[in-house]
């Protein structure tokens, strides 16, 4: 296996050969997380619709008490703790859908890894390459299952700009929870059940930490 530019004949000549600028994965990640934030107050907002009133009578009276009625059964809006949760659940499994199918195509035709530490380096050195277009930057691990993989310039906060009044480094946050997901993707589809949490302190670095956890028998 290797992510090398393809050789001939399987190049911009080829009518079979399919390629995609890298350009398509940057503007993904720029619309990704608003996108996930509408869709999340769009549901929310659907769960707050009355139901309608009572066909039989149809009255006023009938539709105040059914708003009434939703209002009472506990409707409201997300709080933003229970929408970041949303919009972390559903960025992070858009991630883990795309980590896996990576994983099965571009390793289908390399042995199984053995050690955990070999699938790490994987991660650090061809996932990041293919989907990054660099390599992690440092690896450092307990050897108890726990690593940490820093990128000092990664590649989806790369240009984003630091707002006046300190905020930029808590706004890229969610522009994590996608990446986040494309690890534990991967490691999945090596046989590796993991956590994975993400964090940055200075953009555009970002801190990965990735906790293994032993397979049940």
């Amino acid at each position: 296996m290797s992510f090398d530019q393809p050789l001939p004949p399987f190049n911009a000549s080829d009518p079979n050969a399919s390629f995609l600028s890298t350009s398509c994965l940057d503007f993904l990640m720029i619309e990704l997380v608003p996108m996930t934030y509408r869709v999340a107050h769009e549901l929310d907002g659907e769960d707050l619709v009355p139901p309608p009133p009572n066909s039989k009578t149809g009255g006023a009276g009938d539709a105040s008490s059914a708003a009434a009625t939703g209002a009472t059964n506990g409707s409201r809006r997300l709080d933003e703790d229970e929408e970041r949760d949303a919009v972390l659940f559903r960025l992070e499994g858009l991630g883990y859908r795309v980590g896996l199918g990576l994983v099965e195509r571009f390793s289908r035709d390399r042995p199984r890894f053995n050690d955990t530490l070999d699938a790490i380096k994987f991660i650090c050195k061809d996932l990041w390459m293919l989907v990054f277009k660099k390599q992690v930057d440092n690896l450092k691990t307990n050897h108890r299952g726990v690593y940490v993989l820093t990128d000092n310039a990664f590649r989806p906060l790369s240009r984003m700009s630091a707002d006046a009044g300190g905020r930029a480094v808590l706004r890229a946050q969610p522009f994590l929870w996608f990446p986040c997901g494309v690890v534990r993707g991967a490691l999945a589809a090596m046989g590796i059940a993991a956590t994975v949490h993400a964090e940055t302190s200075e953009l555009p670095g970002a801190v990965f930490q990735i906790k293994t956890t032993p397979m049940k028998q």
